[in-house]
């Protein structure tokens, strides 16, 4: 049986999207007000259950999906308590999590807990902003972590998603769970975040990787 820790910032990094909203500021650094739209025909999931048929189940890669019960803590539904609990401060987490309007989400994860691997994150918020928010602030916020290039604009994927990529994962850093060139993105997707993150022997293949599951992934979930 494979199990594994995956690190916290390859896990969730919610302890990261406090940081927005730690800052001496009124409030958080997005506004995250509005209502979330479906499209025609497809009606929003109301429960992480009715979300898990939406996550893709296999990658291009050909990497070997891992039970969600195999991990520690275990992946699959996702809550906000259980987000909040990757934190350093839960209490706070919730908090913001909460502002982002966060509803419930699901974690998949591909490989052996080394590279090569893929991970993917799909995450329902109350509204469209507050998904492009969360979407916007783990992106900016784990560049600023990685030193890593940061595209906001990246060609081949749509408006709203961001594309992080980092050649060399600092060897002094062994708990970001980036064991060799690395690819991450985000995407706001109607009510939805998506984030998928790959490892590979390269840059380019981590990239080829994440482009393909986004592609997917996006094509799964209601129209934005």
């Amino acid at each position: 049986m494979t199990s594994g820790r995956w690190p916290g910032a390859v896990r969730r990094a919610a302890l990261l999207v406090v940081l927005p909203c730690l800052l001496p500021l009124a409030g958080c650094t997005h506004a995250v007000d509005g209502v979330p739209t479906a499209g025609t025909g497809r009606s929003l999931p109301s429960s992480a259950e009715e979300l898990e048929p939406l996550v893709v189940d296999d990658v291009p890669s050909g990497l070997r999906r891992l039970p969600d019960g195999h991990l520690h803590p275990p992946a699959g539904a996702k809550r906000v308590e259980d987000v909040a609990g990757y934190s350093q401060d839960p209490a706070r987490e919730r908090e913001v999590l909460e502002d982002y309007g966060y509803r419930y989400g699901w974690e998949r994860f591909w490989g052996d807990g080394s590279a090569p691997m893929t991970v993917v994150f799909v995450d329902q918020f109350d509204t469209r902003a507050g998904a492009g928010a969360y979407a916007e602030d783990l992106a900016r916020n784990e560049a600023e972590r990685y030193d890593g290039v940061l595209d906001e604009h990246p060609p081949d994927l749509p408006g709203g998603c961001r594309l992080l990529t980092v050649a060399d994962p600092d060897p002094d850093e062994p708990d970001s769970g980036l064991t060799g060139p690395a690819a991450l993105a985000w995407c706001g997707h109607g009510a939805f975040s998506v984030g998928v993150t790959a490892v590979a022997g390269s840059v380019d293949a981590a990239e080829d990787e994440v482009r393909a599951v986004l592609a997917e992934q996006l094509e799964r979930l209601p129209p934005a």
